[in-house]
């Protein structure tokens, strides 16, 4: 992979990264504390307590992806970037585009998810 698209994948993280810190600095000062009309009765508070918990459990799943990032980043800081963990092949761009925080290649990944389906069952 060149430097270029290097610089150009390093930079999306970043900005994935810059947006899903502004997505959890919003429900910090915005969803978590309940207003006084979100306990008018009963169901507003169990709806604005649903609606809380949801995006809660959004922003724990923002901070795996976050993480996720943080070490796509590592590995192109290490030259690791675009290679799967896996079989050491290359991972195609277009993968990589349209997820760039992945580790293995895509036919790696699908025997991973072969294999989850047939010990889930």
């Amino acid at each position: 992979m060149s430097p270029e698209q290097l610089e150009e994948f390093r930079q999306i993280l970043r900005d994935e990264k810059k947006r899903l810190l502004r997505k959890a600095a919003h429900t910090i000062k915005n969803e978590i504390e309940l207003s006084k009309d979100d306990m008018a009765d009963e169901a507003d508070l169990a709806s604005a307590l649903t609606d809380q918990n949801l995006s809660l459990r959004l922003r724990g799943r923002e901070r795996y992806l976050m993480e996720k990032i943080d070490l796509a980043i590592e590995r192109i800081d290490e030259g690791e970037f675009g290679e799967c963990v896996v079989c050491g092949d290359d991972i195609a761009v277009k993968r990589l585009r349209a997820r760039p925080v992945t580790t293995m290649c895509i036919a790696c990944k699908e025997e991973q998810e072969r294999r989850e389906r047939l010990y889930s069952d």
